[in-house]
């Protein structure tokens, strides 16, 4: 009990005069770097909001709420535990309880203060042992005060200049309808979490031309997932999706045929044939008007395209981890699509096996169809793309289109020869990239615009 005392006496207290110089020196000097970063000095002063505007300052704003909460929820705690009345040999369950919680929330508060003084670090383009500084709460006042009143340390960019020109290139235009391809006008996919709207794709429009393959690339949790899902139609988007002319929302029955889509699992019944498992699918993928025979023919026309003609009496827990994937593909090959799309199909494959598969993929695409393929290991198999996508996370954590066009023109619009070069060059740096997402969606909006 007493230790739980003198925890409560330490949140409750006020400060020192020390302190309260201390505290005086780190506003200050907050106050100046707001002013750099484009925003009004006195934010500051007001505990909770100073944080929400340091992280927009350090380009982590998704991350400013949580920050801005749990330094305000202790706050709270402290002057609530002020009016906690307690004696020195009986401690009420209330004030434990306002000991927990405030440990809890500074706990909070640390991690992502350390999380938003990284970001600090790479806008003003210093040393990461600044760190050290800004971590400890008895010298954070130093580089507070030396970056918010030395000329020569400057942030890379304001805060609302990176806001106007983000608004401004999400209106920056759509793709021309392809009667013949794939057209994608993307406004924004949203998602509501914890009663807030949260944005998870914005500003995506690409046209996509018939016997095309395209590489889907981006970083975990850039959206590719989101994307495919919202043009097959599985998940609706805030979008226009137009195949062959005709939009896939609007006539989402009728062009239900026309879409195949591969998840990244198999969801197929070990105990089945080959066979019976491409014959239920054809059941459920082919229109009802195809008749018995029909069924058939295609179904073994299908194994015959991969190989799977051999084996087709085989139970489906005894293939092979290739010959599993081919099964899976045939099964959403069955209707015919005209748009097919893959999500990591050469998941769990060597080199040899993920090669056939995709080669098959290649004929695909050269029968006219459109071929969508999202693959972690992208440039053993990159000679038989036409085209690529690459998604990136904004500073708002929101998917954007950094880029869409040639393997030749990605290149050179990156820097970089191999694919997986590209995907790190737009990953943010806590998660081993170079953090230069904004920096390539903004290029590539000015380039399209």
């Amino acid at each position: 009990m007493l230790v739980v005392q003198i925890l409560l006496v330490i949140f409750a207290r006020s400060t020192s005069l020390s302190d309260i110089i201390l505290s005086a020196l780190f506003m200050a000097g907050i106050w100046r770097i707001f002013e750099k970063s484009g925003i009004k000095g006195w934010w500051a002063l007001i505990p909770g909001a100073r944080e929400y505007q340091l992280a927009c300052c350090a380009g982590r704003e998704s991350e400013g709420p949580v920050y801005s909460l749990a330094s305000a929820g202790s706050i709270a705690l402290q002057v609530i535990s002020l009016l906690v009345s307690f004696n020195s040999t009986d401690v009420s369950t209330v004030a434990i309880m306002i000991v927990i919680v405030s440990l809890v929330l500074w706990l909070v508060s640390f991690i992502y203060s350390i999380r938003v003084y990284a970001g600090l670090i790479d806008v003003y383009g210093v040393r990461k042992r600044w760190m050290w500084l800004w971590a400890l709460p008895y010298t954070s006042f130093i580089p507070a005060l030396l970056w918010g009143f030395g000329k020569k340390y400057q942030p890379a960019w304001k805060v609302e200049d990176i806001r106007t020109e983000m608004a401004r290139l999400a209106t920056h235009g759509s793709a021309s309808v392809m009667s013949d391809g794939l057209t994608v006008n993307l406004t924004e996919r949203t998602a509501t979490e914890f009663f807030k709207k949260k944005v998870l794709l914005r500003d995506i429009h690409m046209a996509i031309p018939q016997g095309h393959m395209v590489l889907l690339l981006g970083g975990s949790g850039a959206g590719k997932t989101t994307y495919l899902n919202a043009i097959n139609g599985y998940e609706k988007a805030k979008a226009e999706v137009l195949l062959n002319g005709t939009d896939l929302y609007k006539h989402y029955k009728k062009m239900q045929y026309e879409v195949g889509f591969v998840p990244q699992s198999e969801m197929m019944r070990g105990k089945d044939t080959v066979l019976n498992t491409l014959m239920d699918a054809a059941r459920l993928r082919l229109p009802k008007e195809v008749s018995s025979e029909q069924r058939k023919a295609r179904v073994n026309e299908v194994m015959e395209i991969f190989g799977l003609l051999p084996v087709k009496n085989n139970l489906v827990e005894k293939l092979s981890g290739g010959q599993k994937k081919r099964l899976s593909i045939s099964m959403e090959f069955i209707s015919n699509p005209s748009l097919f799309i893959l999500d990591e199909p050469d998941s769990g494959l060597d080199g040899v096996m993920a090669r056939e598969l995709f080669e098959q993929l290649r004929k695909i695409a050269d029968t006219g169809k459109i071929v969508i393929v999202i693959t972690h290991t992208p440039d053993r198999v990159i000679d038989l793309f036409d085209d690529v996508i690459v998604l990136a996370k904004d500073s708002a954590r929101t998917g954007r289109l950094a880029y869409y066009g040639s393997i030749k023109e990605a290149r050179r619009f990156f820097g970089r020869d191999k694919m997986e070069q590209i995907v790190k060059s737009v990953n943010r740096k806590e998660e081993g990239g170079d953090g230069l997402a904004d920096e390539f969606v903004l290029k590539y909006a000015k380039e399209v615009a």
